[in-house]
């Protein structure tokens, strides 16, 4: 007599939104992305034009107010809840297919590029960040424009020589960004492998007369990670048999599974936390007194100088905190190689960064929000000249800032559990005192009074 099977706990399969008909019929038809896309380049140009040409004062600027009172608040959201669907939208993206496809030359990406390219996108996102705090980018229409102008200017240069999104993938500075928080991200695109292992066009990674290849450079079937899925949905117009899919998951999941974490990556989670800190420190009144105990040290009052040791100091705070979390960890019993832990837990510190990239800018969301409707509306010629830009008092935004670094912290700790689930809590107990100090750091700097940006 046959035994009855014990019950056996299965994980729950991921909804696939390819499931809904409609859904899937029009990701697969030409309007997905490309009707986003027209959207976003027709708002771009007219920001690019209006910081360009427009009023120099940032708290009247359409651009300035869309750039950064708006967008680089939203981003971050938009990056956990949909991957890096904004990059499929991004109007950089669209001016390099539209380059490639009229008068590219459509070469291989070059080996310095491909070897180094992530190295380089860590690098243009530091120096942007430092260009900012130096030149005041953020404040100026003028500066800001002349950025994207840049920016512009290399998208094109790119393109006409080499294939795919070679920029996007290589030299974007919110590539690492995206790359990152892309993986805490609550959807995913994913192969079949059943299917796939019987397929010999591989039409997902080449692509078809219709529809290009992969841009960035992606084998869906051997495809691990979101950090470089666009989500632009090539892989699932060109699949003849069905096989992708765009499935949900548990946001920051993949940080606990990933099989080859890069050093890369993990310091650039680090050093984010570090410009977190920066971002929020020179926006406070102590700011000016501790360049004054810098200048001390460097016996000189100038900012560029000044500002430069402290950008460094706090890009290199958490990169220290965590090398010796790596190795106080492996004094009380943690497995693995210091430079092994530093890399796998580096990216415990994601959704924490994320918590406080968020906080830091939705602070101007909602203390300046209002901007960015009344420079809408100047563009049709209608005056105004409101008393408050703010959509919410100043404890109120404190509350949303503390909760959602607690959220940061909770996801954090979680994924620092998940990754160590077979160590000791002895070994594990110095990642979880890192994590917590670095959420109360964020909070007591979030309950200081902070400036405007516009």
């Amino acid at each position: 007599m046959a035994m009855p099977e014990k019950n056996v706990k299965t994980e729950k399969e991921p909804y696939d939104l390819l499931s809904i008909p409609l859904a899937k019929k029009f990701v697969k038809s030409k309007w997905y992305p490309g009707i986003f896309q027209w959207i976003v380049i027709t708002v771009f140009s007219i920001i690019v034009f209006e910081l360009v040409m427009g009023t120099v004062n940032p708290s009247k600027n359409f651009g300035t107010t869309m750039t950064w009172v708006l967008w680089w608040p939203i981003i971050p959201i938009l990056f956990l809840v949909a991957g890096r669907f904004w990059c499929a939208i991004c109007p950089f993206g669209k001016l390099s297919d539209i380059v490639r496809k009229t008068i590219g030359a459509n070469r291989p990406m070059p080996k310095f590029l491909r070897k180094y390219g992530i190295w380089l996108i860590d690098l243009f996102f530091i120096a942007i960040t430092y260009s900012d705090h130096v030149w005041g980018i953020v404040e100026s229409p003028r500066g800001s424009g002349y950025l994207l102008l840049l920016l512009v200017t290399m998208v094109v240069a790119t393109s006409v020589f080499y294939e795919r999104r070679t920029f996007c993938k290589t030299l974007c500075f919110l590539g690492g960004l995206a790359g990152n928080y892309a993986r805490s991200g609550a959807v995913k695109v994913q192969a079949t492998p059943d299917i796939c292992k019987t397929c010999k066009v591989q039409s997902c990674y080449k692509g078809t007369e219709k529809v290009e290849g992969c841009p960035m450079f992606q084998f869906p079937r051997t495809m691990e990670s979101s950090a470089e899925c666009n989500i632009c949905a090539n892989c699932v117009k060109n699949c003849p048999n069905d096989s992708i899919k765009i499935t949900t998951r548990i946001p920051t999941k993949e940080l606990w599974g990933l099989k080859n974490p890069k050093l890369e990556h993990a310091s650039l989670a680090a050093v984010i936390m570090g410009i977190v800190f920066v971002q929020n420190i020179t926006m406070l009144e102590p700011w000016q007194s501790i360049l004054n105990a810098i200048g001390t040290v460097t016996r000189t009052d100038g900012y560029v100088v000044n500002f430069t040791v402290a950008f460094i100091i706090a890009m290199a705070i958490p990169i220290l905190l965590l090398l010796g979390t790596a190795k106080i960890a492996s004094f009380f019993g943690m497995e693995g190689t210091v430079k092994k832990n530093f890399t796998r837990f580096g990216y415990a510190i994601i959704p924490l960064d994320l918590a406080g990239h968020l906080g830091h800018n939705l602070f101007h969301i909602f203390t300046e929000g209002k901007a960015v409707w009344y420079n809408s509306i100047g563009l049709f010629g209608v005056k105004s000249n409101p008393t408050s830009l703010s959509l919410a008092s100043t404890p109120m935004v404190q509350m949303i800032q503390y909760i959602i670094i607690l959220v940061g912290l909770v996801g954090t700790t979680y994924v620092v559990y998940r990754m160590g689930k077979k160590e000791s809590f002895k070994a594990m107990l110095p990642y979880y005192v890192l994590m917590f100090a670095l959420a109360v750091a964020n909070i007591y700097l979030f309950s200081l009074p902070m400036s405007h940006r516009v």
